[in-house]
């Protein structure tokens, strides 16, 4: 069930001071929080991650010397800079923004932390968007001077698309506001609206100032109006994606293993739910299935494995499958998707074209595309939909799909971790594009009237003649096909490929 709304806390318990270190003391952690800061320039990312660092981790005493020393002073105080425990790129520093991701480490009393510090520049939206595919929680970061802006809106809508649930606003500066209620409510109420257009399972509002302490591990006494959870506080009650990985038993296969006569593993990670010893499980390419007679790990067998555990199945029988195939349970298996409608954004500085080839990536596996067809881009003014055939850097796009061969895809709304893709470029293998599926369908794209429509049959007489007719070649094949959709497409034909046969229906797997 999704919460859109900013939720208002009751007031916390006064928060533990900072563990000291002590010898031969064990702290227990309750997990680790993998946890991304967006926003837009000059926001405050750096510094409050540096904040962080220097309130909850046990920074040596020399690294807390060095950045009194070297750091510039905060105006009108003699704070060090906090942002220098995070840019540490001479690029950086020169300029003064985060360019890279930065990826720092802490622990709280009871929860690890790992930030994930993304820039803000819409230049380097890519490296955001590459940060928040990690990310178990966003702080999305305001400037309480400026509000929400365009790269706000922006960021927003990418933590959606790689589906992190749960977002921290963190209304940042507000010493420079006179430490103003109203403000705070008013950039609250402009944040609510915009969640409501997205599928955040919760988001919360906390008005803090990075530089000097407020809200962030300590609470603020400049703020009495303020009764929530510090982001320390609020951060240690936030579950990871493992933890809240979906029912739905998901496995895509890395590898098949083989350990002498008597082993074969089909090895992977659990993308979601739980498998069992005596489970039966299904390939939804195939509809082959087996039962699940042993899980096996580096070090011991199981009896169950569950989201986040690397596995190897070994089944009952020995169904055909190799790496790309995803084992559910039967009743509730993906799609063999042949064409999909995708929501995604465009990370590459070279535009989208029509006549350019891609292939979509999954967990496991990699599908080459028969066509890409753009119908509309996401206006960051308005958050509506408007129609397009186009789309280039950081645009938010909503497309059509036809893939040259079925794979095994879910909705993402449905299932995560099976409806998330990448977009590469087919020529030089760089990834163009990163997003969600918003619905699949079994059925192949029937091509329209005025498309050459590149057959099977005309493929194999002569450019697959070298390769055998089973299904460890069926990929390489439609590889050489989308290579000549290619070609064709760059001379101004209209080209459509036809489609492998399903493996299930008598003919022979490979075409």
């Amino acid at each position: 069930m999704s919460v859109h709304a900013l939720h208002k806390h009751e007031p916390s318990h006064k928060p533990q001071p900072h563990l000291e270190v002590v010898p031969n003391l064990v702290r227990e952690l309750s997990g680790i929080t993998h946890l991304l800061t967006c926003g837009s320039v000059d926001d405050g990312k750096s510094t409050l991650i540096g904040r962080l660092l220097w309130d909850a981790s046990d920074l040596y005493e020399d690294q807390r010397e060095n950045v009194r020393r070297s750091g510039r002073k905060a105006a009108g105080t003699d704070l060090p800079d906090f942002s220098m425990l995070l840019d540490g790129l001479v690029a950086e520093r020169e300029q003064g923004i985060t360019i890279d991701i930065a990826w720092k480490y802490f622990d709280t009393d009871t929860r690890r932390f790992v930030i994930i510090g993304s820039p803000g520049h819409e230049q380097y939206t890519r490296n955001m968007a590459s940060g928040a595919s990690h990310a178990d929680v966003a702080i999305v970061l305001i400037d309480a001077r400026s509000g929400v802006k365009k790269q706000t809106k922006r960021h927003t809508a990418i933590l959606d698309l790689v589906g992190v649930k749960h977002v921290i606003l963190a209304v940042n500066k507000m010493d420079l506001v006179g430490w103003s209620e109203d403000v705070f409510r008013k950039i609250e109420d402009d944040f609510r609206t915009l969640c409501w257009k997205f599928n955040f399972w919760d988001s919360t509002a906390i008005p803090l100032s990075a530089v000097f302490g407020d809200n962030v591990s300590a609470p603020s006494t400049n703020m009495s109006w303020y009764s929530g959870p510090t982001l320390i506080q609020h951060l240690e009650k936030v579950p990871s994606r493992v933890n809240e990985a979906g029912s739905v038993f998901r496995f895509p296969v890395q590898m098949v293993l083989r350990d002498g006569q008597d082993f074969r593993g089909l090895a992977g990670t659990v993308a979601s739910g739980t498998v069992r010893v005596g489970d039966t499980v299904t390939d939804a390419l195939s509809n082959a299935s087996g039962k699940v007679v042993r899980i096996a790990t580096f070090d011991r067998d199981l009896q169950s494995a569950s989201a986040g555990e690397a596995v190897s199945l070994q089944l009952d029988v020995d169904i055909d499958v190799s790496r790309g195939a995803v084992l559910s349970a039967p009743e509730m298996r993906p799609v063999a998707a042949q064409t999909l409608e995708a929501r995604f954004v465009w990370l590459s500085e070279d535009a989208f074209s029509p006549t350019a080839g891609y292939l979509v990536r999954t967990a496991t596996d990699l599908i080459p595309v028969s066509n890409i067809e753009i119908k509309a881009l996401l206006d960051l003014e308005t958050m509506a939909s408007r129609p397009a055939r186009a789309c280039s850097a950081n645009d938010i796009a909503i497309a059509k799909i036809s893939l040259g061969r079925a794979a095994a895809i879910d909705v993402f709304s449905e299932t995560p971790e099976t409806g998330q893709l990448l977009l590469v470029d087919s020529v030089s293998g760089a990834t163009v594009a990163g997003g969600i599926a918003t619905s699949v369908d079994a059925k192949a794209e029937t091509p329209s009237e005025g498309h050459f429509v590149l057959k099977r049959d005309m493929l194999a007489n002569g450019l697959n003649r070298d390769l055998s007719m089973n299904s460890k070649d069926r990929e390489e094949f439609m590889r050489r096909a989308n290579e000549v959709a290619i070609i064709l497409r760059s001379a101004g034909v209209s080209v459509a490929i036809e489609p492998p046969p399903p493996l299930d229906d008598g003919l022979d797997p490979g075409l």
